[in-house]
């Protein structure tokens, strides 16, 4: 019965995803949406990415420092890991799980909350494509932006680190340049991107879904709220290991 469940629920998504990539019936209409959810899911978020990728960086160098470094290793080796685990999981795959938890579930509500009040039905009733209308540009919004938070990310997470040298007295400037330096790998950074893009859509459609197929009062709003973040955690989870696989 539960697999019957999750095939139902799979099916109606693909259907709603079906008429939400329909033609625009307004495509000026379309790029007002669009422009106003890139600053509310994206621009929005960017201070949330930067505060924690700088506390996360300086938190991986100083544990690379003192717990991984010794004298038998090459002293930028706490540059070189922290360079290596901003770009390849933290400023994609734990960024985007963050971001899960704020996009997500603002996108479920504010869907949610229009199906409650019927407004989604008005939108029907006037020959509107209601999911084109509303979940097309959370969409899109997510996945334009979700690149620059990712480098954003990265770069303040470098900052972090270079806050332990100038700062803290972790480790030296010169040991932590070099380490940030050595074979670098531009691939790494497309990588993180690429899959960036795949948890964008993953985010703004599975809560978009959520959102838009709330049946009852305003707990099923926040009962769904809570959904979308929880299958968009564990969809972004099974599929980082797929695309890192694949991308590898």
């Amino acid at each position: 019965m539960l697999i019957i469940k999750w095939l139902n629920t799979f099916g109606k998504y693909l259907i709603l995803m079906s008429r939400t990539f329909a033609r625009p019936d307004r495509f000026r209409m379309f790029l007002k949406q669009y422009v106003k959810e890139m600053s509310q899911l994206g621009v929005d978020s960017i201070g949330i990415v930067l505060l924690i990728s700088f506390f996360i960086g300086a938190v991986i160098c100083i544990q690379m420092k003192v717990n991984i470094q010794s004298p038998w290793m090459p002293r930028w080796v706490a540059g070189y890991t922290t360079r290596e685990i901003m770009l390849l999981e933290f400023s994609s795959s734990i960024m985007c799980l963050i971001l899960a938890g704020k996009v997500g579930s603002n996108i479920a509500s504010e869907i949610g909350t229009m199906r409650v009040t019927q407004q989604i039905d008005a939108l029907d009733i006037m020959g509107v494509n209601s999911a084109n209308y509303l979940i097309l540009p959370k969409i899109m919004g997510l996945m334009t932006l979700m690149p620059f938070l990712v480098i954003f990310s990265s770069a303040m997470g470098m900052v972090g680190a270079y806050s332990t040298a100038y700062l803290g007295h972790i480790i030296s400037p010169e040991d932590l340049t070099l380490g940030m330096q050595h074979s670098f790998n531009e691939w790494f950074v497309w990588m993180s991107i690429i899959k960036s893009m795949f948890f964008a859509f993953i985010i703004a459609s599975v809560s978009s879904y959520m959102g838009y197929t709330v049946d009852g009062g305003s707990i099923e709003v926040g009962k769904a709220s809570t959904d979308a973040v929880v299958c968009s955690s564990v969809l972004i989870l099974f599929s980082d290991i797929f695309l890192t696989q694949m991308l590898s």
